[in-house]
């Protein structure tokens, strides 16, 4: 079995990170020429400065009183430049946000595994381009830009990481700390004679990283005082700035200013995913060589903003991010980054109709020479009869284009010159990405087709070794010989096939996967006809009514991804089990707290989601409640005989006791002094990562008969759980272990209402007899059931407490037990552990299930395999790479959290049984009796 587990691990990463291979590689090209625009440029240096986090709304719209939150910044818009929003795209992270700013592309998802600082690929990026560019702040984002760069012409200036801390009395002084640097780096060039003159050369571009709004955003949301003051410090900043400059270099009026953020940011302070709070961004133009506000009578856009904004009288220029790295290409003179896909936005920029001609038609050459690229590229990887080109772009009517564009320009036909440019442009593109999901359909299939070959795999597996249902077929030799040899011969075509074709590596195992898998079902025919031959003697009306509701069951939970509530329907489903099975008839007290504690956990997923403002008073109530429930709960065992029961044990939980009332009294007290700006206590910190490493070793030392085991799981889990919540959610593994508790007590009901067997005594139920059981039972029909329970308890661990299918679906306040100070890597793993501890305690209980029902672990787990990857195949088909980008998100995280969550339960399998079997042993001094 262990063999077979890793098969089924291997199996589900491969399936796993198919998806991004698929749907989500590098769009990159290499070996392009750089472009620039003929003519003489409108500005000689550029000033971009980027408010990272910063939302659209929060710095356009008007106070309560109807004043302006950034008052410089609104004078600008309406007296001197243009504006608009710039819509970003998933992942809303930094460095996605600022590549495409820079460089002009959309980062693949892949970068996720980077922790979006170092460079995944080499691109060039405006920056290259110019001739010097200086830049200041944040040492997540600056570096990469420098690296990146041919030559040394870009510096960089940035503060430690230790100053991005969430728990610190004001992060504006990030912001603070780069303007100061800037007017001191100007001040030093007046006497430093090399600085002045390369300042005073052209194409020199000078980059202000703004952190605070983003640190201040996280650690006290985007609606409060604190996110809204720091607005009005980047506003006072910038004046200051572009004053200074304008200064330094004699009000010339060739210096270019653009102010635009990276991305927005939710309600509850993260960011990552597609929602129109983190995808739509300000961008503010204005200086040499850019258009002044355009007054218009009506406009219209799909949201109401304008309105609302009070800015419905003046021209709203949006454009994609990527299109402000050839607007600074274009204002400053500097070739096209060569990966960029934007688009130059016209409308911005003030100047000839020849200029505009001119420039439309480079950003058309530099992206037809990356579609060029990118043909040449998959032409030479594919055999010549196999190859469709991109019909609407071949090379006659690329010189055709290129013709016509040009005679164009050369009769002063500049209107209809860059309409034919934009046609190109998009016609470039749609054939980028035709190229760049050319293998999708086949690469789709084979997952498909793997997926499917596994899980039939696994139900046979599953009916062969663990039901009546098939007698064992003897092995017919020759016929198993000539498959193997079959479907060798088949696995060899498919690796020479690829072979010729120079594919990725990775091609090899996506398409080679479903062979061995297949070969494993073909080989099993003999016993799919003797289940053929079985099924069609039973009574076939109620198997195919046991079906058709486990495949509903299995819809309402793929449903329940995109409702959270699907989940209190199924729990109220599960309320009424014991009445329609008739169980309550021989257990009425506990079939009566079954039905209460479904419907308490059925309000959970019915609660507001991630980012609800914090109630620690209810994380305390939590604490206190685990107490009460655990001092009881021992107070039972004290009266209980049990002869095999030492009172050693006992300490163990007052120590556990002792760990939840702290982590309650530390949660308290450090939301209070973060709330007075006071940071995170370093005693607090120190006890809670305590707790952490010791609560699994105090649930070790517990001993292992059912109830106290479990008693002791949930104790050592909450005392983390505690330091990891915010609010309500701190209730939920409490109603969850209720629940759990009850399960295993009504699974033992059913198995004696169906005649299964004896019914052994909970109370003295050890875990560690009960591995040697040599004489498991079969399955039975309810096993499947059972089965389905889990899965449904596991999707509502998820769901219950306040998750959203999203990979934003975090709230960074849950870790400042922890730590405070940005550390991506640090703060996914507590998230992660948070998430996994209701997991922990579903898996538990489904272990003492298993054992208590007399079935081997093994059989039951394959059930779920089976109900959890028909799951993972809807999500597969769901997932989408087009429309809004709210909904590819979505639907990435969906595939991924399925998938997460099956590899998840294979994990969680093997750690339940080590929690629930594994003592550890401390020297004793009395005698005691031997387990």
């Amino acid at each position: 079995i262990p063999v077979f587990i890793l098969a089924g691990l291997l199996v589900h990463c491969v399936f796993l990170v198919s998806i991004f291979d698929i749907y989500f590689s590098s769009p990159l090209v290499h070996g392009m020429t750089p472009r620039q625009t003929p003519l003489p440029p409108p500005a000689k240096r550029l000033v971009l400065f980027v408010a990272d986090g910063l939302r659209a709304d929060s710095l356009y719209a008007l106070d309560s009183n109807g004043t302006a939150r950034a008052p410089y910044l609104r004078s600008i818009l309406e007296n001197n430049g243009s504006w608009g929003i710039s819509h970003t795209r998933v992942p809303t992270e930094s460095r996605p946000g600022h590549v495409a700013l820079i460089a002009g592309f959309y980062e693949d998802v892949s970068a996720v595994a980077k922790g979006w600082k170092e460079n995944p690929v080499e691109f060039d990026s405006v920056f290259n381009e110019s001739k010097y560019t200086w830049s200041w702040g944040s040492p997540d984002i600056l570096p990469m830009f420098a690296k990146g760069a041919t030559g040394d012409h870009v510096y960089t200036f940035c503060y430690a990481a230790e100053s991005e801390d969430f728990g610190a009395e004001d992060a504006s002084k990030l912001d603070i700390w780069v303007f100061d640097h800037v007017k001191s780096f100007f001040n030093s060039s007046r006497s430093n004679h090399t600085l002045f003159s390369a300042l005073n050369e052209e194409k020199v571009v000078l980059f202000l990283h703004l952190l605070g709004i983003d640190t201040n955003g996280h650690a006290h949301r985007p609606n409060s005082r604190e996110y809204q003051e720091n607005i009005k410090q980047v506003d006072e900043g910038v004046k200051e700035i572009a004053s200074l400059i304008d200064n330094f270099y004699g009000n010339d009026g060739k210096t270019a200013f653009i102010l635009t953020s990276d991305h927005g940011m939710t309600d509850w302070g993260s960011h990552g995913a597609g929602h129109p709070s983190e995808t739509l961004t300000p961008l503010i133009v204005w200086g040499a060589g850019v258009n002044y506000p355009q007054k218009v009578t009506s406009q219209f856009f799909e949201d109401n903003f304008l309105k609302e904004w009070k800015l419905d009288n003046l021209k709203r220029l949006d454009v994609n991010q990527a299109d402000i790295a050839p607007l600074m290409a274009s204002l400053i003179g500097v070739p096209f980054p060569v990966n960029s896909v934007g688009t130059l936005p016209l409308e911005y920029l003030n100047s000839s109709a020849l200029f505009k001609a001119e420039s439309m038609f480079t950003n058309a050459v530099q992206i037809l020479e990356q579609f060029k690229v990118k043909m040449n590229q998959k032409k030479e990887t594919t055999l010549s009869f196999l190859f469709t080109p991109f019909k609407p772009l071949s090379a006659s009517e690329q010189i055709n284009f290129l013709k016509k564009i040009r005679l164009y320009i050369q009769q002063q036909k500049y209107d209809e010159a860059v309409s034919l440019c934009k046609t190109l442009i998009n016609l470039a593109l749609e054939g980028l990405s035709y190229y760049h999901t050319y293998d999708r359909l086949f690469l789709g299939l084979s997952i498909a087709l793997g997926f499917v070959g596994w899980t039939t795999y696994v139900i046979l597996v599953i009916i062969k070794a663990h039901t009546n249902l098939t007698k064992t077929v003897p092995t017919n030799k020759k016929k198993s010989t000539v498959l193997f040899y079959g479907f060798a011969s088949a696995g060899m075509i498919i690796a020479f096939f690829l072979l010729i074709q120079t594919c990725p590596w990775t091609y090899y195992i996506y398409c080679l996967l479903p062979v061995p898998l297949w070969y494993a079902v073909v080989k099993e025919i003999p016993v799919i006809q003797d289940l053929a031959t079985n099924v069609l003697s039973f009574h076939i009306g109620p198997s195919i009514g046991f079906f058709l509701v486990c495949i509903l069951g299995i819809e309402i939970l793929v449903f329940s991804f995109f409702y959270r509530s699907a989940l209190s329907v199924g729990l109220l489903v599960f309320a009424g089990w014991p009445v329609i099975t008739q169980l309550w008839i021989q257990a009425k007290t506990k079939a009566l707290i079954w039905t209460l504690l479904c419907m308490l956990l059925a309000i959970f997923p019915l609660m507001p989601v991630v980012g609800r403002e914090p109630n620690i008073p209810l994380v305390i109530a939590a604490g206190l409640l685990t107490l009460l429930i655990s001092f009881f709960s021992l107070a039972s065992l004290c009266k209980s005989e049990n002869k095999y029961r030492d009172n050693e044990d006992l300490k163990v939980y007052f120590y556990q006791m002792f760990t939840v009332a702290l982590s309650t009294y530390v949660v308290g007290s450090t939301h209070s002094s973060l709330k007075i700006k006071q940071g995170l206590p370093i005693m607090n910190q120190i006890i809670s990562w305590m707790t952490l490493v010791s609560s699994p070793v105090l649930l070790l030392l517990s001993p292992t008969f059912l109830f106290e085991r479990l008693l002791s799981i949930l104790l050592s889990l909450m005392s983390t759980y505690l330091l990891l919540s915010t609010g309500y959610e701190a209730l939920f593994p409490l109603a969850l272990f209720g629940l759990m508790f009850v399960w295993i007590n009504m699974e033992q009901e059913a198995l004696q209402h169906y005649g299964l067997s004896l019914k052994p005594k909970l109370a003295v139920f050890n875990f560690t007899c009960a591995m040697d059981i040599t004489q498991f039972r079969q399955l039975h029909l309810d096993d499947v059931r059972r089965s389905f329970f889990f899965v449904f308890f596991i999707v509502t661990a998820f769901f219950g407490t306040g998750n959203i299918a999203s990979i934003n679906s975090f709230d960074p306040a849950s870790v400042y037990c922890f730590l405070t100070v940005f550390s991506p890597f640090m703060m996914g793993g507590l998230l992660l552990l948070k998430v996994a501890i209701p997991f922990v305690l579903v898996s538990c209980a489904f272990e003492a299930v298993q054992v208590t029902t007399q079935l081997s672990s093994k059989s039951l787990f394959l059930i779920v395999l089976v109900i959890s990857d028909i799951m993972a195949l809807h999500f597969f088909f769901l997932v989408k790479d087009y429309g809004s980008w709210l909904d590819i998100g979505t639907s990435i995280s969906h595939y991924v959290l399925v998938m997460s969550l099956t590899i998840f339960m294979m994990v969680m399998n093997g750690l339940a049984q080590l929690l629930t079997t594994q003592k550890l042993g401390l020297p004793r001094r009395t005698k005691h009796h031997s387990m």
